[in-house]
């Protein structure tokens, strides 16, 4: 496709724009959200680096951390399951996505 494009006169930042970009947004948005995901459960990075400062290193996996911390198994387990049901819609839309991907994507003009 690129050669074809180059061949039909478009520079290289429009052979980028026009074909190269709209075939690897799927991938890139992919791996955006994948990547979100993982961060959004990491818990020994950000409590060993960033510690846990009350109000501004609080994450979701600290959260259920300190209630289980502070034997509060409820409000941990209401925590933990709304992060799984996170994550499976996550996951779902990547699925989603990939599936979709198999179709033509719009050509940006």
């Amino acid at each position: 496709m690129r050669e074809a494009a180059a061949c039909c006169g478009l520079t290289p930042w429009q052979r980028f724009v026009r074909i190269e970009a709209p075939l690897a947004w799927p991938g890139i948005l992919t791996a955006a959200i994948l990547a979100f995901a993982h961060t959004l459960g990491e818990f020994g990075v950000v409590l060993m680096v960033g510690g846990n400062l009350s109000g501004v290193t609080r994450t979701v996996s600290i959260s259920i951390y300190d209630d289980v911390q502070a034997l509060n198994y409820a409000r941990a387990g209401r925590t933990a399951a709304l992060l799984l049901a996170f994550s499976f819609v996550v996951l779902a839309l990547t699925y989603r996505l990939q599936r979709r991907s198999g179709r033509a994507w719009p050509i940006a003009s």
